[in-house]
């Protein structure tokens, strides 16, 4: 390899033991009798490595990485506890929303769709005191859209087999469903 001006480069490389630099000695410090300036001098990888120099303790590192063991593992079993608790609220405002659209009239439609809604919750492995039905008023009519919203209450702490403690969030989930314009049992005419 040449440099910029032509001539061939002049590095070369440095030996075990061989200066890198020469020692500095500052203006107006005198060198006390004994003690010599640090020289930094080209060493082997086996001698390098060789030392404990920022080498961590086992005993220092251990309730730390438990820590981080323990909160990671609640992360992730929280995180799923969320997909979870979505999941099964989303099959619950599907199926609260066709029990009422084919409940066979609008008296008994509520009953039918909170009924269908706290069993899908249950089926899911959850709570069904914790679930929450929206039903705004809906009008069991031919081509009549339902919508339903269901929600449930995750854990702020969610842990396996043991179960969740505290109010973290709500998990939401809505699905609109149109009444069947060709069923019979209710009166009017299909204006879809």
């Amino acid at each position: 390899m040449r440099s910029p001006d032509g001539q061939p480069n002049q590095r070369h490389r440095l030996r075990r033991g061989q200066l890198l630099h020469a020692p500095v000695q500052q203006p107006g410090h005198k060198r006390r009798h004994g003690v010599r300036a640090r020289q930094l001098t080209v060493r082997s990888a086996r001698s390098f490595l060789s030392g404990d120099r920022g080498a961590a303790g086992n005993i220092e590192v251990l309730p730390l990485s438990v820590l981080v063991f323990v909160v990671g593992t609640l992360l992730i079993t929280n995180a799923w506890a969320v997909i979870d608790a979505r999941m099964a609220v989303s099959a619950a405002a599907r199926e609260a929303t066709r029990a009422y659209t084919e409940a066979p009239d609008a008296s008994s439609a509520a009953g039918r769709a909170d009924a269908a809604a706290r069993s899908t919750i249950a089926g899911h492995g959850r709570d069904p005191s914790r679930m929450r039905l929206d039903m705004s008023t809906q009008a069991l009519a031919r081509c009549a859209p339902v919508t339903i919203r269901a929600g449930y209450e995750v854990p702020a702490i969610h842990l396996p087999w043991i179960g969740g403690y505290g109010h973290g969030f709500d998990v939401w989930s809505t699905h609109t469903e149109l009444v069947d314009p060709y069923r019979s049992g209710l009166a009017g005419e299909a204006q879809c």
